[in-house]
């Protein structure tokens, strides 16, 4: 269309608008502060915004045409090919439309955690996907800080009932056994009262006890895990009236104390939301590697997992994927087939676990 009195072409309404569309979602992904890169079907970067490209390290000459493998640290960057393949065959993804925690790896090498949502979208007939990354370095730290407070603070309330608690449940046991031998040596009926006065006590000294070393473990390495485990199921057994099994498969290789650790305060945590909320009076705690992945699953036959009300917390669920995600790992809780009740599933990379 021409302007009569120029003769110039006048621009077309529908090219301006979408002109001017494009121009603002450029505008868009240039100035936002999420790392957002596109990819195609067979896994090559397609565009990277500045942000991403200040996340990774790299150049936008860098990363444009090369497979976003680059970004992950192995073995995900080996893999990924395979997960991509499995989605496109299957419609099943563990990522795409989900999001979640995961490793990238900068130019340099360092590895840092990072949130990854990813879209999928399909133009001219073909297959896109748009992945959104952010940094969550400090937010990690500061989810480890958290913990290892928690961790202090459970370890000194331990302390305190094996140091101080126990040693007055010992003082009043000494006491009533000296009432029932006085009592035994008058003839006194009394005695036998006397005699159940400090059975009990004594329960109650020992179950002090299995509390305190539950609270305040020692540091620990992948065989201490194991023997924390045994006892922990042992304990639970024993103060709940409850049947607890512990079963260790294949040797998980851990080197990590602190990941022994939070593996340890998930499998106690699992345990008391079973029997405190799920009235569960069997559990079964299982340990096991396959390949490089390892598995902690607690599993119950209790009333089965209900997201906590609104007006609850639900702190317990939320500190226990805070310690699966500090080790690298995932947490997942689902209905245990066909018995009601619930299993709790942590799974993680043994060689990743130390991550920082």
């Amino acid at each position: 269309m021409e302007d009569p009195a120029t003769g110039a072409k006048e621009p077309n309404p529908v090219e301006m608008a979408l002109r001017d569309s494009e121009e603002r979602l450029r505008a868009i992904l240039q100035t936002a502060v999420e790392g957002i890169i596109t990819i195609d079907e067979h896994g090559m970067m397609e565009s990277v915004n500045p942000a991403a490209r200040k996340l990774f390290g790299y150049t936008q000459e860098e990363m444009v045409g090369r497979n976003v493998s680059m970004l992950m640290p192995e073995p995900y960057s080996s893999e990924h090919g395979g997960y991509l393949e499995n989605y496109l065959r299957t419609g099943e993804g563990k990522i795409i439309g989900i999001g979640r925690e995961v490793v990238g790896r900068r130019k340099d090498g360092s590895i840092f955690p990072m949130d990854l949502s990813v879209g999928e979208v399909r133009l001219a007939g073909e297959r896109f996907f748009t992945g959104i990354v952010r940094d969550i370095t400090e937010r990690k730290r500061l989810e480890k800080e958290v913990l290892e407070i928690s961790d202090r603070e459970q370890r000194r309330i331990g302390q305190d009932l094996h140091d101080d608690l126990c040693q007055h449940l010992a003082g009043i046991g000494l006491m009533s056994e000296v009432l029932e031998q006085k009592l035994i040596d008058k003839a006194e009926p009394e005695s036998a009262d006397a005699r159940r006065i400090t059975t009990q006590v004594q329960g109650a000294i020992e179950q002090t006890r299995m509390l305190a070393r539950g609270l305040s473990p020692l540091e620990m390495d992948s065989a201490d895990l194991v023997t924390a485990l045994t006892e922990l199921a042992l304990n639970t057994s024993e103060i709940f009236r409850v049947s607890c099994r512990f079963r260790a498969e294949n040797p998980v290789p851990i080197e990590d104390a602190a990941v022994s650790t939070h593996l340890y305060r998930i499998a106690q945590e699992a345990i008391s939301n079973a029997i405190r909320h799920g009235g569960a009076d069997e559990i079964a705690i299982l340990l096991d590697c396959e390949a490089d992945e390892a598995l902690l699953s607690i599993s119950d036959n209790g009333s089965g997992f209900a997201e906590p009300k609104k007006e609850q917390h639900g702190m317990g669920l939320h500190i226990m994927k805070y310690r699966a995600g500090m080790i690298g790992g995932t947490l997942d809780i689902a209905p245990v087939n066909g018995n009601g009740g619930a299993v709790v599933s942590c799974r993680f990379r043994p060689a990743l676990s130390s991550f920082p």
